[in-house]
């Protein structure tokens, strides 16, 4: 019985080997401008996404260019051995959620305060790939 549990283990683990996974956790920008960037590079093989990434003039894409070549150590990490330029790796998914705000007051007319809300975000993404 507990031979069978761990063979199911084994077998997934096996299977998840092709996938790795990078996240981005309390980056202090808006999730609005980082997913523009994270946007162009969805589906992209990882070189190309690294030189669209290195390229761009947005400030975001220096932050998405830094996780990319983390989720890349990670697959090495899972995959010793293997030429990560044969293993046709893309970027199989990447989402952009909206973390904590911090309010701040900025002095208005007539003795009233204006709210401004400074934005951050978590970023997730997923190397897979391609024949999967």
């Amino acid at each position: 019985m507990g031979s069978r549990k761990q063979d199911s283990s084994i077998a997934r683990k096996e299977a998840n080997k092709d996938v790795v996974k990078a996240s981005l956790n309390n980056c202090p920008s808006s999730p609005r401008k980082m997913r523009l960037v994270a946007d162009i590079i969805r589906g992209e093989q990882v070189d190309k996404a690294l030189y669209i990434l290195k390229y761009s003039k947005k400030d975001a894409s220096n932050k998405l260019e830094k996780l990319l070549l983390s989720a890349m150590a990670n697959w090495q990490v899972k995959n010793e051995g293997a030429d990560i330029e044969e293993a046709n790796l893309i970027v199989k998914e990447i989402f952009v959620d909206s973390a904590r705000q911090l309010k701040r007051l900025r002095p208005a007319p007539q003795g009233r305060g204006y709210r401004i809300r400074k934005r951050s975000n978590h970023v997730t993404l997923i190397l897979g790939n391609k024949e999967n």
